[in-house]
Order: structure tokens, then C-alpha cells, then sequence
């Protein structure tokens, strides 16, 4: 089990993903939560009902809104495991939640956490208004 600190509350399980680069949800991922920024490193990918592991996002205010509708549409990823805040992807979690009612949970996990998290079990996120945690 790794402590975490919620951005997002929710409760979400799924395969992790982690990715190698950042990723901004505008313009890098399509309406079916996969990543088509070209440059990225792991182009093709899909993300939808996955546990998304990466440092941090990589702008655009306008990623928020695209992160909504992708929980909205059911094709973002179930939850979102970070090394480092970032408001505009906690925003699009939050604007979901209030839209939509639907919760994604999204949580900040520090080094050397961050490096432990396994990349060959299900992860389950399990973020309160404050802390969370995540097993597998």
C-alpha cells in the first residue's frame, strides 16, 4: 500500500499506464482516450479505464475541459496517479464530478513512492478529501 495525497476524491481500479513523457489531454488524446500526440513516446495507447501513472500533465488550460468530457463519455482514464500537482487536471476531475456526478479520482504520490508503484498488477485508488491510498 502507498500513501497519497487527493487532488480529486473517488474510488477507481483499473490496469496501471504509466507514462514515459507528459501529457496534455488537449490535442494528445482523442474522444476515445487515446494518445495521439505524435511526439509523445507512447503514441497509440490507449487510456480509457486505465490507472494513469505520470509525473505531471503538460498544460493547456483546455485540458481540463477535454479530461471532463472524456469522464463524461466514459473514455478517460478511471483514475489519475501523479508525481507532481496539476490543478488543470485535478479542474477537469472536479468539473465532472459537478457536471456529470461522476468521480475520478486524482492523487499526487511523492518520491520515492512514485517509483515504487508496480506496472504489472491492477492498482485500486482509493482517494478521501484529503489522503488516499493505493493497493494492489
Amino acid at each position: 500500500m502507498i500513501r497519497a495525497r487527493t487532488l480529486h476524491p473517488g474510488i477507481a481500479s483499473g490496469e496501471p499506464i504509466t507514462l514515459t513523457a507528459p501529457l496534455s489531454f488537449w490535442g494528445g488524446t482523442d474522444e476515445q482516450g487515446r494518445i495521439v500526440d505524435a511526439h509523445h513516446p507512447q503514441c497509440g495507447t490507449i487510456l480509457a479505464g486505465r490507472v494513469l501513472v505520470m509525473e505531471s500533465g503538460r498544460g493547456s488550460s483546455s485540458a481540463s475541459s477535454v479530461l471532463a468530457e472524456q469522464i463524461r463519455a466514459h473514455t478517460a482514464p478511471a483514475a489519475i496517479i501523479l508525481a507532481r500537482p496539476d490543478a488543470i487536471i485535478a479542474l477537469g476531475a472536479l468539473v465532472a464530478h459537478e457536471l456529470y456526478g461522476l468521480a475520478t479520482p486524482v492523487v499526487v504520490v511523492g518520491r520515492p513512492a512514485y517509483d515504487d508503484l508496480p506496472t504489472d498488477h491492477p492498482l485500486r485508488v482509493t482517494a478521501g478529501p484529503l489522503d488516499a491510498t493505493i493497493t494492489w
